[in-house]
């Protein structure tokens, strides 16, 4: 090579060499990292006294246990297999302070309430149920039985909860049974010793008040087991405490019922029945995706830093504070809620979720769940990062104690995080006379749990706006249930596989909204519109059809339930005596979202344990010993419930400058389709209640929002009231975290159990 081209191809390799170099650096620095840290300011300051609503710590859970083991005389196991014959601690819960006292000390006037804990303890040997409170945390001094306070009447000890305990014995029954059964299992359904069918209970668990006799349904033991079932079904008696006098009462197979297990064995060996021949089922239940996964979606990241903070259980985020917490009975729940400092809201929270089935097999012909009876917060396991909530989310651990011999922690099982909503709060292109662009980005701050509560997924979000508005919703996935075909199956559904029958069923969910409106002293009150025909000023002689103004305010709780069958107003308000600056009373709005079903009708038995089901909105007088709306107890004691919401409204107290609490309940109907199979998704399958400000601010708050665009002729490229038009001097690249995941530490077990 000559000497010189030589020389002037290292010249210029080193050039090039030296080009990438400053463009690698012209690259970096106009796109860092995103800073991790805060920008801004906060704009308020962590209140600790939120604490007053803070889920028990595992220290105190482990507090609550010792204490109560100590006490000789309770004679209390904290066994996880303690039989139903004998004593066991199933829960231990946050116990509310009232709420007079927990305003006071919010808002200065009052000393730091008495933190307490409620305890249950199923008595199997004495025959009933006790709740407890015990205080004060963390130096436990007294214990006090409150169970006729809160209810009014003693509980039997049939109303309890299955345990963990009682179910290792319902499996030792169906492991009997299934030995009684070898060549019926074998030949159809391939039962052996390396296979086995799944169970899955029909609730509630009898027809009369004192039963305890449950449809057990088996499914294939594959992925979404509720929706591979096998047409095998065994109606067993468990409502003595000891398991020597349980019997199977009935039992279904292949659409015929058999008194015992001798006589389904004897037909079944002399071919007088319809035998069901095993076939192999694919696996269309299973999630693993069928395509291979090619390029990660579009994820959220912050470029100078989160807006939000948490302190304990405290969250700042621009404008709104609030308090929140997660029962293990009831799920998500918020207190003191502030908007620019001011309370709107003591508390907002999860209260049942509710579902009735429609069948012709036993195992689903009677079923309602009420899920606050197993526990909604209960099964509130590990967010997935960048699926269940955006991968740079805030995770909060919570701990629970129910049904277990310790405090359980569950990783990463609240998710709070900032998220554009992807359409503007409020915009307008002004196209007449003045030209200029005005709008606004709809960035809000969502705090989310998940909960798998059997073959259900419900996912809860409250969601604060910068106008001042909060959302509480819900939305339905997981897998549906379902019921072997047979005939008249039809009529209850659709066929959704191969045998497999999607039963209709509704869904309704019930919240709690105790909005305090410029203080507590607060009115319910409706506003809609009618036309009316009035002449025309100008010309007295003609008429026209004009919409006008109705509004009304309500004053008796009875008055104010206001039920789902019947036409409601389509604005609702709670409202205080103070007025904007126009003279309007300062007020928000419920709006209600819900396709829900029809509600069972009042004349069934079990209707009274879910009778808030009947009303869209229903406003009462603010009661602590009305806390709930549902109780433990409503599934396994739904004949004689110890909380029937109707009696909140019964006594029909006078709701007029008064503290007020909205029961919302919102839904929707299901009919399950082939669309459902292998999960349910959450398009579509939800509802809500949006709380708006009605008169409450003198103009739309998120005006003073720095969020704000606006763009006149020749400023398009200015920054000064359009940040996105520098962001391309701002863009960054997300620095993650790793990947992790621990939710199966939390889970049900029952084999490790025994």
């Amino acid at each position: 090579m000559n000497p010189l081209v030589k020389w002037a191809f290292v010249v210029l390799v080193l050039v090039s060499i030296i080009l990438n170099i400053v463009l690698i650096g012209i690259r970096s620095n106009r796109a860092p990292k995103c800073s991790t840290q805060r920008v801004h300011p906060l704009r308020r300051k962590h209140d600790e006294r939120s604490l007053a609503f803070a889920d028990l710590t595992r220290e105190e859970y482990l507090q609550v246990q010792r204490y109560l083991v100590r006490q000789k005389d309770l004679d209390i196991s904290t066994n996880q297999i303690t039989k139903p014959s004998q004593n066991f601690l199933f829960l231990i819960e946050l116990s509310l302070p009232k709420k007079a006292d927990a305003l006071a000390y919010l808002d200065g006037k009052g000393a730091k309430p008495i933190r307490e804990a409620t305890a249950v303890v199923f008595y199997g040997k004495r025959g009933h149920i006790k709740e407890y409170v015990l205080g004060p945390l963390p130096n436990l001094t007294y214990h006090r039985d409150v169970t006729k306070e809160r209810y009014n009447t003693e509980l039997h000890i049939n109303a309890r909860t299955v345990t963990i305990g009682e179910y290792v014995m319902i499996f030792t029954c169906i492991e009997e049974i299934f030995s009684k059964l070898g060549k019926l299992v074998k030949e159809s359904f391939d039962v052996g010793p390396d296979k086995k069918l799944n169970a899955f209970e029909q609730m509630p668990r009898g027809v009369q008040s004192g039963d305890r006799k449950t449809w057990i349904s088996f499914f294939r033991d594959m992925a979404g087991m509720y929706i591979h079932p096998v047409g095998f079904e065994v109606l067993l008696n468990h409502g003595s405490v000891n398991a020597s006098d349980w019997k199977v009462e009935r039992l279904l197979y292949n659409g015929q019922y058999f008194n015992t297990v001798e006589e389904l064995q004897q037909k079944y060996d002399a071919g007088s029945v319809n035998k069901i021949v095993y076939k192999e089922s694919p696996d269309y239940g299973s999630l693993k995706p069928r395509s291979t996964p090619l390029q990660i979606g579009p994820q959220l990241f912050y470029t100078e830093g989160k807006r939000y903070s948490i302190s304990h259980n405290h969250v700042l985020y621009l404008d709104w504070s609030f308090a929140f917490g997660l029962s293990s009975l009831t799920g998500m729940r918020v207190f003191d809620v502030r908007f620019k400092g001011e309370r709107i809201i003591y508390e907002l929270s999860v209260q049942e979720a509710m579902s009735v089935y429609g069948s012709v097999t036993p195992g689903m012909i009677l079923t309602k769940f009420l899920d606050s009876s197993i526990g909604i917060g209960r099964f509130a396991h590990e967010l997935v990062r960048g699926v269940d909530c955006p991968h740079e989310a805030t995770y909060v651990d919570t701990y629970r104690y129910f049904d277990v011999p310790a405090p359980v922690r569950f990783r990463n099982s609240i998710c709070v995080f900032e998220h554009n909503m992807g359409q503007p709060l409020r915009r307008h292109f002004s196209d007449f006379f003045h030209n200029s662009y005005g709008g606004m980005v709809n960035s809000a701050l969502v705090f989310r749990t998940i909960t798998a509560i059997g073959n259900y997924d419900y996912m809860w979000d409250f969601i604060f706006y910068q106008s001042g508005s909060v959302e509480a919703k819900v939305h339905a996935t997981g897998y549906i249930s379902s019921s072997y075909l047979v005939d008249g199956s039809l009529r209850h559904g659709h066929q959704v596989a191969e045998n497999v029958l999607g039963n209709i069923h509704t869904h309704f969910i019930n919240f709690k909204v105790d909005l305090d409106v410029v203080g507590v002293n607060n009115y319910f009150q409706t506003k809609d519109m009618q036309y009316v025909n009035v002449s025309l000023p100008w010309m007295p002689d003609r008429y026209a059809m004009v919409p006008q103004l109705v509004e009304k305010q309500l004053t008796t709780e009875q008055e104010a339930a206001l039920r789902y069958d019947t036409k409601t107003p389509r604005y609702l308000h709670i409202a205080s005596n103070k007025t904007n600056r126009w003279g309007h009373q300062r007020s928000y709005r419920l709006q209600v979202f819900s396709f829900a079903g029809d509600h069972l009708p009042e004349s069934q038995p079990e209707e009274r344990a879910m009778s808030w089901a009947r009303y869209k909105v229903a406003v009462t007088k603010h009661k602590d010993l009305e806390q709930t709306s549902s109780s433990l107890y409503s599934q396994n004691n739904i004949w004689s419930p110890t909380v029937d919401f109707s009696k909140y409204i019964e006594d029909n107290e006078s709701i007029e400058d008064e503290d007020l609490v909205a029961w919302v309940t919102t839904g929707f109907l299901h009919i399950p389709h082939s669309e459902d199979i292998p999960n349910t998704v959450t398009v579509g399958n939800g509802g809500g209640v949006l709380l708006r400000p009605h008169n409450y601010f003198d103009e739309d708050p998120s005006i003073h929002s720095t969020d704000g665009v606006y763009i006149t002729p020749g400023s398009e490229d200015s920054c000064d009231n359009n940040r996105m038009a520098c962001l391309n001097q701002e863009t960054c690249s997300p620095v993650l975290e790793p990947f992790t995941y621990h939710g199966f530490e939390g889970v049900m077990k029952f084999k490790d159990s025994v």
